[in-house]
């Protein structure tokens, strides 16, 4: 999380842009010339929150299941691996939502005017604020497509993962090391980015939105397309 966080901070920044086009470079810029180096790292209190929740309960849900499914370690097929990975994602996300979504709106608040910044004063100052401010309900706002995302992340990180993984170990140039490990990390990590980047913009703009600004799923997709002129 601490490395990964500030290119998580820009990423939600790009994502919610309305404006203009600034790209990854130019927007980081932006956040340290306001914000200082620091601003990179608003919302880190959320981030390994959501890390100690979400991560902890797909990988463990994960690798419970393919271990009661082949007690001796034998490989298991796609099929299994494909439904495995998709409820270990869906149950993390259930857990981790309300993290996420804190998560976001303290990364977006910094380019916000100082008049509408919600001034969260760390991950649990926000958990309390939205449910006595919005309720309880809106801790799970964005819940359709986070869950879509983290399905389709896990099915990449895990499942899409094993299976390269198990297919390397087959030819005759890979063997058990830091070599297959980083190939089919690598594969399947640009994989499930790939997969999930449309619906991770969609759920940052859900989880963004004031109460009751985005009336169905459709109304969302329809104005990210109107803003981004798709």
């Amino acid at each position: 999380a601490f490395i990964t966080h500030p290119l998580d901070l820009v990423k939600v920044h790009l994502q919610t842009q309305q404006h203009g086009k600034i790209g990854f470079v130019g927007q980081t810029g932006k956040i340290v010339k306001t914000e200082g180096i620091f601003g990179l790292f608003n919302g880190l209190s959320a981030s390994l929150l959501r890390q100690l929740t979400y991560s902890t309960t797909r990988f463990a849900i994960y690798g419970k299941i393919k271990q009661q499914i082949s007690p001796q370690g034998q490989p298991i097929s796609f099929g299994q691996k494909l439904l495995t990975a998709s409820f270990a994602g869906a149950a993390g996300n259930l857990v981790g939502n309300p993290w996420d979504m804190v998560m976001v709106r303290m990364q977006n608040d910094v380019k916000l005017p100082m008049d509408k910044r919600r001034n969260y004063k760390n991950v649990f100052d926000g958990l309390v604020r939205v449910m006595r401010e919005e309720g309880v309900r809106m801790l799970f706002s964005g819940l359709y497509w986070n869950t879509a995302r983290s399905v389709m992340m896990t099915v990449g990180q895990l499942c899409i993962y094993d299976q390269i993984k198990q297919m390397l170990l087959e030819t005759d140039y890979f063997s058990e090391g830091l070599a297959t490990y980083f190939t089919a990390s690598f594969t399947a990590g640009a994989i499930s980015t790939t997969m999930t980047q449309p619906v991770d913009v969609l759920k940052t703009r859900s989880m963004n939105a004031k109460p009751g600004q985005f009336r169905t799923p459709l109304h969302l997709i329809k104005y990210t397309a109107e803003v981004d002129g798709a």
